[in-house]
């Protein structure tokens, strides 16, 4: 199992229900504006776009609010001009991050990711020097009660190309380009699934038994991800289901 899969949903079913809500809404806001902008507003056209916006209406963004920014993205109502930046570098214990985020000022989020990286025992690296590392692909997350025949069967007529049992959940993975029509499969054939979304998945992973270390990365990764223009942080460790109940909690 993927220790920074895990993570991620814990992540996501603690993010639904603390005070990080309204900070979450905004980034997917962000997100919905930002594809409308390079793709058009037509999600049937836009396939970025349709993503971002099932992602939203899946954490419960206002359906007035997510046509908003749409429409903010198109240029039928006034918006910012938010730019896509990367950053790379490392945290504790040599764990490879990535970063993604969307910023109206380049120099303002250059200089805070700096000081974020450097102020809690991480480095920043040069473009490209941990992206080799992570590939991107689209993710599905079922409830590991689903049967695993029925689940590939369907995954395999519509772009899955692999089935990863994590636990209490499968992970469904397929190549990005995929996701909305695997999506679409599975709702017509009634498979529930928790979430799916397009992400960065390691293709190598850094091995954390030590707790401490386990603590200080995942501290780190929570403080990139509180920034307001951090979309998301991605990582390569792994970590044993103990180790990384106790750091998420401690």
């Amino acid at each position: 199992m993927s220790g920074h899969s895990k993570w991620a949903t814990i992540k996501h079913k603690k993010g639904a229900a603390d005070k990080k809500r309204a900070k979450l809404f905004a980034k997917l806001i962000k997100q919905v504006e930002v594809a409308a902008r390079q793709g058009g507003g037509d999600m049937d056209a836009n396939a970025t776009l349709r993503t971002m916006y099932q992602k939203a209406r899946d954490s419960s963004v206002p359906l007035d609010t997510i046509e908003r920014a749409i429409k903010r993205g198109t240029g039928e109502l006034e918006g910012v001009n938010y730019e896509p930046i990367t950053y790379e570098g490392y945290a504790p214990a040599g764990v490879a991050l990535y970063v993604e985020v969307l910023t109206d000022n380049r120099n303002r989020t250059g200089a805070d990711m700096r000081s974020l990286f450097t102020k809690n025992g991480g480095s920043m690296a040069e473009p490209g020097a941990v992206a080799w590392q992570f590939e991107r692909k689209g993710v599905i997350t079922l409830d590991r009660s689903l049967d695993e025949d029925e689940l590939m069967m369907v995954a395999l007529e519509h772009g899955g190309d692999d089935l990863v049992d994590e636990g209490d959940t499968w992970r469904l993975t397929c190549e990005p380009t995929d996701l909305n029509g695997l999506r679409d499969a599975l709702e017509e054939n009634g498979v529930a699934f928790e979430s799916a979304d397009l992400t960065m998945l390691p293709t190598s992973t850094v091995e954390i038994t030590n707790p401490s270390d386990a603590k200080a990365i995942l501290n780190m990764i929570d403080i990139l991800d509180d920034n307001d223009d951090v979309q998301d942080v991605y990582a390569n460790f792994d970590m044993p289901d103990d180790v990384l109940q106790a750091a998420a909690e401690s």
